[in-house]
């Protein structure tokens, strides 16, 4: 690249912030672009804004209230300026040549998403993720989680993760940014699959690194959002030959997840996902028509991307993801052409 790609990123601080100065500094001292940052305060503690918010390279905006992390990614990119557009989680530190090595590989006019080798910050050499796998059933997990990460090489990847991601200015623009109906959680999948649907791929990126203070949690609110996303993301981007051939795996899924969610704490949080999709039908039908229209990839062509198999860590058993595998995956593999 014969000039420094012009990037505007986004950082959203919500709740305890720990790493956001940190972040904003690894940010800000990113090699060979130039950056125009904004932070969303989206609820931030005061003490850990404080900090950030006196800088002068910077902008804090200031919504007034919790816009989730699709609405705050909206509302940041509106108001940086670049030929790209890059994401970054306020717990993940990028390496200096990170955000320029990601411009690298998103200036191909074939790629949409490119995202960082999402690693644990106390394991530089272990991933946090590289790269999301998506199910037929629109579960999607942090790819490669605890291995090592060896490869050098850039490589495609079903969905990229939003903790460190950066595209083109003009594909962000081309499919209008999130839905903010998401609120968070999977609205990175929905991009990801929504450009595989334009021709676009999504890649990884293994040398340019972010380094995620990654912290686990199963809590009822975000198990709410991620199944209520998951159907939401899945009854707008299948078509319907797609959820009629897979209508028994996704009846059998529901069936199981609620047994699960019950004994584990968050049925209720289940239940209230079903009825919200039930009351927000007219958006599922304004949203498949949307997506529908802008595809310009077949169904069956982008529908490859997706994987009928489960990883044993998703299922909570080897042996278990294995049925599960040999079942779905066989009838996946029979059913597919069909679609």
């Amino acid at each position: 690249m014969t000039a420094r790609p012009t990037l505007g990123v986004v950082v959203l601080a919500y709740g305890d912030e720990p790493w956001l100065a940190e972040c904003v500094d690894s940010v800000l001292a990113s090699h060979g672009v130039e950056v125009d940052l904004v932070v969303v305060d989206n609820g931030c503690r005061a003490a850990d804004l404080e900090p950030v918010a006196k800088r002068d390279d910077l902008e804090v905006l200031r919504p007034g209230t919790n816009t989730g992390f699709a609405g705050g990614c909206n509302l940041g990119a509106r108001h940086v300026r670049g030929e790209y557009l890059a994401l970054v989680n306020s717990d993940c530190l990028v390496e200096p040549e990170t955000l320029a090595a990601l411009a690298a590989v998103a200036r191909d006019p074939a790629v949409g998403p490119v995202m960082a080798s999402i690693r644990f910050a106390d394991r530089p050499g272990i991933l946090n993720s590289g790269g999301n796998p998506v199910h037929v059933l629109g579960t999607c997990w942090a790819g490669g989680i605890e291995e090592p990460e060896t490869r050098r090489a850039p490589y495609d990847v079903a969905s990229a993760s939003g903790a460190c991601l950066l595209l083109r200015r003009e594909v962000w623009d081309r499919v209008e940014g999130f839905d903010e109906e998401y609120f968070a959680y999977l609205e990175d999948t929905e991009l990801s699959l929504r450009c595989r649907r334009l021709g676009l791929a999504a890649r990884c990126v293994p040398t340019a690194v972010a380094l995620h203070h990654y912290e686990f949690s199963r809590n009822p609110r975000k198990m709410y959002l991620l199944e209520r996303n998951r159907l939401l993301m899945v009854a707008t981007l299948w078509s319907p030959r797609a959820l009629v051939l897979l209508a028994p795996f996704f009846l059998a899924l529901e069936a199981a997840l609620l047994v699960l969610a019950t004994v584990q704490g968050w049925g209720r949080e289940k239940v209230r996902g079903w009825r919200w999709v039930l009351g927000h039908r007219d958006h599922l039908r304004r949203r498949r028509r949307l997506l529908a229209a802008e595809r310009t990839v077949p169904e069956r062509e982008w529908l490859t991307v997706l994987t009928p198999e489960l990883a044993p860590h998703v299922v909570g058993s080897a042996a278990a993801a294995r049925a599960v595998n040999v079942v779905l995956g066989g009838y996946w593999r029979l059913v597919r052409r069909l679609v």
